[in-house]
């Protein structure tokens, strides 16, 4: 470890990333962003959900909907009809991770010439046997 980090240990790092990487477990996990990309535009049934997430089973649907409703990602409404009408829709605070979520898509989207060019380079500096497969 280099002098100017003598004070970071591993409890350090834990203490201040633990609740950090819970919430980012949660909100960045692959069913999570899909189901808050899908629910942007405004209220959507499950049935919609689960159309437009291709791989979704219902049960991991319901059970993401569910965290995602328990963390105040989104808010879950039935309206009393024959059969019951559920929709799901996203609170203000998913709307701004929406939004952040549009911004690392858009840095994904400029940089991955970037970062295809730079592992191809470190692949042919470090792992040559992979270039004759």
């Amino acid at each position: 470890m280099s002098q100017g980090n003598t004070a970071v240990t591993a409890q350090v790092v834990n203490a201040h990333a633990c609740p950090v990487r819970e919430v980012l477990d949660r909100v960045a996990g692959k069913w999570s962003v899909q189901i808050i990309v899908a629910a942007a535009h405004g209220p959507i049934r499950f049935t919609e959900l689960e159309r437009s997430i291709e791989g979704i089973s219902r049960r991991m649907l319901t059970l993401t909907l569910r965290n995602l409703e328990r963390d105040g990602l989104v808010t879950r409404t039935v309206h009393p009809t024959v059969p019951p009408k559920v929709e799901y829709e996203l609170t203000p605070v998913a709307m701004e991770l929406h939004a952040t979520l549009l911004s690392l898509t858009d840095w994904a989207e400029r940089h991955r010439v970037t970062v295809a060019t730079s592992r191809a380079a470190y692949d042919a500096r470090h792992r040559p046997e992979l270039l004759d497969e």
